[in-house]
């Protein structure tokens, strides 16, 4: 998976249970290589199949971000 953003920013790939924990401020997991990213694109490794959450994080301040997010099968 790439992500790309026009900021620097947190890429997070979470399964719904840590994405929910995330969301409500509470201790959670990521997977798949992501963190603080100052140069973009950032690639990330799902580890398995199911439904999983992307989220862009740039740390609690505000500003209009363009974004892309692309699957890349394994082969």
């Amino acid at each position: 998976m790439v992500v790309d953003c026009s900021h620097q920013c947190n890429v997070v790939l979470t399964d719904d249970a840590n994405f929910k924990n995330y969301k409500n401020g509470r201790p959670f997991t990521h997977e798949g290589g992501g963190g603080f990213f100052k140069q973009l694109p950032a690639s990330l490794v799902v580890p398995h199949d199911g439904y999983w959450n992307i989220t862009i994080d740039i740390g609690g301040g505000r500003a209009t971000i363009k974004h892309s997010i692309r699957v890349i099968e394994a082969g």
